[in-house]
């Protein structure tokens, strides 16, 4: 059964959640809550397994994706503007259930959020930086990669820019 997936709430325990990633759980015990209720920076989405609490969450924020890099939904005529995304800014599972699908689910949810943006504000689609270890997970997905939008930062491994529009989305409930 798929999880519960809500917006963050201010009261939510966060401390016990571990990814196994110190990022990414450093982001959501500290400053997941700050971006999304003082900054409004972005907005945090947990999933909620029963039995077991925050299972995991996504983090994302409305962005844009230059045309020329995202040729599945760019209109011909060569000329390179920004196209409203919504970006997965952060995903993280915690480690204790990881790879039982919440991942997935939130992904999903995801999409729910990017139609339901195309609808009210504009959005093409929906675009992550993936790390290394999680380009598979994002193909899966349907994600393909855009290639890479600038140079390394030398001790920190470049991710890889990857995009899904709107229309190779599965359908809601897939």
């Amino acid at each position: 059964m798929a999880p519960l997936v809500r917006v963050l709430r201010p009261d939510d325990d966060r401390s016990s959640f571990r990814s196994g990633n110190p990022d990414l759980d450093r982001f959501f015990a500290r400053y997941a809550g700050q971006n999304q209720f003082r900054h409004h920076l972005g907005v945090t989405y947990v999933a909620i397994e029963d039995g077991f609490g925050i299972a995991g969450y996504a983090t994302v924020v409305p962005s844009e994706l230059r045309s020329d890099l995202f040729p599945q939904v760019a209109s011909r005529g060569g000329a390179s503007y920004p196209m409203p995304v919504l970006r997965l800014a952060r995903l993280g599972v915690d480690a204790r259930i990881q790879k039982g699908g919440v991942g997935g689910s939130l992904v999903r949810f995801v999409f729910t959020l990017a139609r339901r943006m195309a609808d009210e504000v504009g959005c093409t689609g929906v675009v992550v930086d993936a790390k290394e270890d999680a380009v598979g997970f994002y193909t899966r997905l349907g994600f393909a990669p855009v290639g890479t939008l600038s140079g390394e930062s030398g001790d920190k491994p470049v991710p890889t820019v990857m995009v899904i529009p709107l229309k190779r989305m599965p359908p809601a409930g897939s």
